[in-house]
């Protein structure tokens, strides 16, 4: 009895001092800061994330190093906004031979093409289409655009991030995407989808109640460039800009101009700058117009763990609060 008691003992006590090999993480690329949390919320303890562009990064202009291309020869899954917002990406995948599967988190979005942002409020885009169960994807929009390069995004606004609603379809792609490079993960990963979509409702519907509060005469935000335009069809606000969709346009005299008169006539009271732009462009507005820098908003990045917009979550509420605050008074 002794002698068992003790045998006992031994395998429990080496059971404790040898510990488990670990299961070997699924390895995933993201794109850009803003994806990477997203990934992060659906895939949780399964996966090691590496992004490509950090915080406070700018896609636009990014340029791939060699170490990017090393990381994304490792991944298993790469996971890119699409609708033409990474104009590298192609260049960098062919350049590392990567393998990985590759899941665009913006497949099924309703996009808002160049020129509509204007008028996106009156023409209710539906961004709840989601392509049909086992449909071929489209990993790469910008081919569609014959003759388009670089950092031109072709035909759409690629910002799609900016509405909750496509975010939840971003959660959907991403959770497929994830479950079929790793089946044994496919029940983590809904659950992990389902308590991150329960959180973007709630977050929805925040954004929602705060800018119907607004006043109707006070729903028009400048910002640097022109990276909003879902937000303001599923919200309700106005938009405009001195530079393009990419933050690498450059506005020409006669479009300031043109906005330093639109701001004066309709009595915009605030711009904002955004953590990924050079200010100076629309402090030189501000002090034509007599408007005021109303704050910071967080476009197409994050900011660092220590800021204000560390998650998408913290983002978009960073954003809103900014935004009311300045448009309230």
């Amino acid at each position: 009895m002794i002698t068992r008691r003790l045998l006992l003992a031994s395998a429990a006590a080496l059971a404790f001092a040898v510990p488990a090999f670990a299961e070997e993480k699924l390895k995933v690329i993201a794109t850009f800061s803003i994806l990477g949390d997203i990934v992060a919320n659906v895939g949780g303890d399964r996966v090691e994330v590496i992004t490509l562009v950090g915080p406070d990064g700018d896609a636009h202009v990014f340029q791939p190093a060699p170490a990017d291309a090393q990381a994304v020869a490792g991944a298993q899954v790469i996971v890119a906004n699409g609708l033409g917002f990474e104009g590298w990406m192609d260049r960098l995948i062919e350049a590392s031979g990567t393998q990985a599967a590759l899941v665009t988190a913006a497949d099924g979005v309703a996009p808002i093409a160049f020129g509509e942002e204007e008028h996106a409020e009156e023409e209710g885009h539906d961004h709840g289409h989601e392509h049909a169960e086992g449909e071929e994807h489209n990993h790469d929009h910008a081919k569609e655009e014959a003759g388009h390069e670089g950092h031109n995004h072709g035909a759409f606004d690629p910002h799609a991030w900016q509405s909750v609603t496509n975010v939840a379809l971003y959660v959907g792609n991403i959770e497929r995407g994830l479950a079929a490079a790793d089946p044994a993960g496919a029940e983590t990963y809904a659950t992990n989808a389902a308590a991150y979509l329960a959180e973007l409702d709630v977050l929805d519907a925040e954004i929602r109640a705060a800018v119907a509060a607004l006043p109707e005469d006070r729903r028009t935000v400048v910002t640097s460039h022109d990276a909003f335009g879902y937000f303001a069809a599923d919200y309700g606000l106005t938009f405009v800009a001195p530079q393009g969709v990419s933050t690498e346009a450059e506005a020409s005299a006669q479009d300031v101009a043109a906005l330093i008169t639109q701001i004066r006539d309709a009595g915009i009271a605030a711009v904002f700058v955004e953590n990924i732009a050079d200010r100076r462009l629309l402090d030189q507005i501000a002090t034509e117009t007599g408007a005021a820098i109303g704050g910071t908003l967080y476009s197409d990045a994050l900011s660092g763990p220590e800021g204000p917009a560390a998650t998408y979550l913290a983002m978009m509420r960073h954003n809103l609060s900014q935004l009311t605050a300045a448009l309230s008074n």
